[in-house]
């Protein structure tokens, strides 16, 4: 992932909220979670994971106190969510289990394959569809054979009525997640802007071809 503007977004203070703003939402990604863990249930007991884009490491810290022999590389090139993440991981004893690597994927040093990995709300920052399908490709270059990628972004075709359907129950829940006003309306000026909001079938497709490009990954898409 080369895409430098997104970091900006994390800074410091922000990324300190993070878990905070949008703990209203926690069911959501509890639900992620579990069917992350159904998923991976199946690799070794020694599995290396791979979490691209892990900022606070929620789903790295979930993993790790499911399956306490796994090891865990956590990419994020917004250095105050990657300290946060380091933090919780030492926090809650499983950071010697974690490498932590400040920057994206094109600087992470080469090492074994990953068994699996996950790459949660990170490639719909990416705005061209070359680019994603780019990402996607650096992430299966890293895996065993037969792993699993477990990817989850923002989708829609924005010039759909399913697309307003859909995003008057995403301002609901932000509502409820009690994000201010101002902010919510960035949020909505930023898709198709800032966030590439592209349809589930082009996501699908893009993800698709790079498996069957590297003809050695298994795609789990959400």
């Amino acid at each position: 992932m080369n895409n430098q503007e997104s970091t900006f977004a994390f800074d410091r203070e922000r990324a300190s909220s993070y878990d905070e703003r949008f703990a209203a939402l926690a069911p959501l990604r509890d639900a992620l979670h579990l069917l992350i863990r159904l998923i991976f249930s199946e690799l070794p007991e020694d599995a290396h994971i791979l979490c691209v884009g892990a900022g606070t490491g929620a789903e790295l810290i979930y993993l790790a106190q499911n399956f306490p022999q796994w090891r865990f590389t956590a990419v994020e090139p917004a250095s105050a969510m990657l300290d946060i993440c380091r933090q919780k991981s030492e926090e809650c004893g499983i950071a010697s289990r974690c490498t932590f690597h400040q920057g994206y994927l094109d600087s992470l040093p080469a090492s074994d394959y990953f068994d699996a990995a996950t790459c949660l709300l990170v490639s719909h920052f990416i705005m061209q569809e070359d680019e994603r399908s780019k990402f996607f490709q650096q992430i299966a270059a890293r895996l065993h054979p037969h792993a699993y990628l477990v990817s989850s972004d923002l989708a829609g075709d924005m010039d759909s009525l399913e697309y307003q359907n859909l995003l008057t129950i995403w301002l609901r829940m932000l509502n409820f997640s009690q994000v201010p006003v101002a902010e919510i309306e960035n949020i909505c000026a930023a898709y198709g802007k800032n966030v590439a909001l592209l349809s589930p079938q082009i996501v699908e497709s893009i993800i698709a071809k790079v498996a069957l490009e590297n003809l050695h990954c298994s795609i789990k898409a959400f």
